[in-house]
């Protein structure tokens, strides 16, 4: 999975369509994620201690991989992802980085 927590990402597909926002989990075992402000779905709750007044409270619903892209950070457009091996020069150790197929920009 390409995607990782605290990426910023559009939603391409579903009822969101158009929507950004900072993912704020990822379940990789069945390709899903959960992206902050979208997907909002509405629980009724009863009153308890951590609740006093009950009520309807909204949580965002985790949504399929398939259906983000994650934002180029040089042009704030969708974008794909690759990625390129980088030699450390201190080290002289080989590490992969992900970056933006569009802009060939790093992506952190």
């Amino acid at each position: 999975m390409k995607i990782r927590k605290s990426d910023t990402v559009v939603i391409v597909a579903g009822n969101s369509k158009g929507k950004t926002g900072k993912v704020l989990k990822v379940f990789p075992k069945v390709n899903r994620v959960i992206v902050e402000g979208v997907n909002l779905r509405k629980r009724h709750t009863k009153p308890n201690q951590k609740t006093p007044q009950g009520g309807i409270t909204e949580k965002e619903a985790a949504i399929n991989v398939s259906n983000v892209m994650i934002l180029d950070p040089k042009t704030n457009t969708k974008t794909r992802i690759g990625a390129r091996l980088i030699i450390d020069e201190k080290t002289g150790k080989k590490k992969s980085a992900r970056i933006s197929r569009s802009s060939g920009e790093m992506i952190a």
